[in-house]
């Protein structure tokens, strides 16, 4: 399945999105595929500074728990609260509603190393 363009990828299967200053944040189609259904997303409370790589909360699924760790460090301004009451909106929509969180982006840690469709795509091939 080819990733859509725009993103940036982290090799722990979370996704980014850069817009100005602010970057929204959610799990791949290959992470909520190899998860099953998911039934509960533990997220960083708004306000909370992330460290770049910082494992920041869980996602559960009926197989197996996963840690989420944050592509870019940053502020929390925004948390998907519709994953509350639906978790599965990552399942039905990992690039779309199923997005996690979205920080400001901390001028100082930019996002490194992450990787872009094409470099993703060759990751999840050989996995």
């Amino acid at each position: 399945m080819a990733q859509p363009a725009g993103l940036l990828y982290s090799k722990e299967h979370e996704w980014l999105k850069v817009e100005g200053d602010t970057a929204t944040v959610g799990i791949t189609d290959y992470a909520q595929n190899s998860l099953g259904d998911i039934v509960f997303v533990e997220l960083p409370r708004i306000g909370a500074a992330l460290k770049q790589h910082a494992n920041i909360g869980v996602v559960e699924s009926v197989k197996a728990v996963s840690d989420l760790f944050t592509p870019a460090g940053g502020e929390v301004v925004e948390v998907n609260a519709a994953l509350e009451a639906d978790p599965a909106l990552v399942n039905r929509d990992a690039f779309g509603d199923g997005w996690l969180y979205k920080i400001k982006i901390d001028a100082s840690s930019m996002p490194d190393a992450l990787l872009g469709p094409d470099d993703y795509e060759k990751l999840v091939a050989t996995s």
